[in-house]
């Protein structure tokens, strides 16, 4: 081997143990807002390794201290504003932890940037926030993802592959999703996150925005981004003392050319839920919740056959939406345009939320183009 040859490969071998090196450091990521409480997810993903919080945006100085005792981070990190965050820390994507309304002021700020965006459910309040968000996503080139407690179950992913790839049960014809629980101010959650989950402004809407939007997802994923013919929704507010400005209660029907679907989202479960049923021609499957799962195959008029599974965590980084992101932005993983946390998926959910306040208001239904 002459000389020459011999640097050229020795120069790409020592490039390519570079740029390992540099895929394994962590993501360096900034988080927005503090007073969603799913924000403590972020914090208990922190050690896993695939993310490093370096900057954390939150006026409230308050509220930030007392995270910081909780989750022994220094109040050096919080900043006031996301351009004194983004100035200091240099961050390479930010998760939006603040109401739904502000979703569209932090991609304003981040996309021109650079600066990718993980948004907690769902993407946007309505569909004119939404589509800035897109257009500005699309034309600084960011990933901007949208997070679901249930795209991390293992039940989710078992239901799909059942149904979608191995066609047990048949084809497809009727799915209904059911998400809730007793009410914000009922399960006791904090004063800052309650005063704009129940404000229509900041949150969008009541319970069919704050649990609907799961069963939108889902159902956009499992229809392969399929828009609905048809969005019929009925609201009620049951618990005007608790929640004297929005719905607490809805249901949404939403009809495809071979599928019907029926999407419940409560603040008036007396147990919490995330739970789904989806029925084929010849049989079911039960999402009872994270980690149970069941299939009956129908036998006769009223018989079936079942199996029951009992599920494991999803291997790394798909069972947690920090790793997700991680992933994402380093190009090691590809979305699939109607993947769950994908921005085509979740343009969907804003537009059958927008439909199911809209049939709801009107008591009519309302026909998607």
């Amino acid at each position: 081997m002459n000389k020459k040859l011999f640097l050229v490969l020795f120069l790409c071998f020592i490039s390519t143990l570079v740029c390992a090196q540099i895929r394994k450091e962590p993501l360096k990521v900034g988080v927005v807002g503090l007073t969603h409480t799913h924000v403590h997810w972020i914090f208990g993903s922190w050690e896993r390794g695939d993310i490093d919080i370096v900057g954390i945006v939150e006026p409230n100085m308050e509220l930030a201290e007392r995270y910081a005792k909780q989750h022994q981070f220094s109040m050096d990190m919080v900043y006031s504003t996301m351009d004194e965050m983004f100035e200091a820390k240099s961050p390479e994507a930010v998760t939006a932890f603040g109401t739904i309304y502000e979703h569209l002021e932090v991609v304003e700020a981040a996309a021109p940037l650079g600066i990718h965006v993980m948004v907690e459910k769902p993407l946007a309040v309505n569909m004119e926030h939404a589509l800035r968000m897109q257009e500005l996503a699309e034309r600084y080139q960011i990933q901007l993802l949208t997070n679901y407690e249930t795209t991390w179950y293992p039940t989710t992913h078992k239901a799909y592959e059942l149904a979608k790839e191995q066609k047990a049960i048949g084809e497809l014809r009727k799915l209904m999703i059911h998400d809730g629980h007793k009410g914000p101010k009922k399960i006791g959650i904090n004063q800052e996150f309650l005063e704009w989950l129940t404000d229509p402004v900041q949150n969008g809407g009541g319970a069919e925005v704050d649990f609907g939007c799961y069963g939108a997802n889902l159902l956009t994923w499992f229809m392969e981004g399929k828009r609905p013919n048809s969005v019929t929704a009925i609201s009620q507010q049951l618990q005007p003392e608790n929640n004297p400005k929005v719905n607490d209660e809805s249901i949404i029907l939403l009809q495809y050319d071979s599928t019907v679907a029926v999407i419940q989202g409560s603040w008036n479960w007396p147990i919490g839920r995330k739970d789904m049923e989806i029925y084929g021609e010849t049989g079911v499957i039960y999402a009872d919740n994270r980690h149970d799962l069941r299939i009956r195959i129908s036998e006769g008029y009223d018989g079936f056959k079942e199996e029951s599974f009992k599920l494991e965590e999803r291997k790394a980084p798909f069972d947690d939406p920090f790793a997700l992101l991680a992933a994402v932005v380093r190009n090691d993983i590809d979305l699939k345009p109607y993947d769950l946390t994908a921005l085509q998926n979740n343009m969907l959910v804003v537009e059958i939320l927008e439909a199911a306040k809209k049939s709801a208001e009107l008591h009519q239904t309302v026909l998607l183009k």
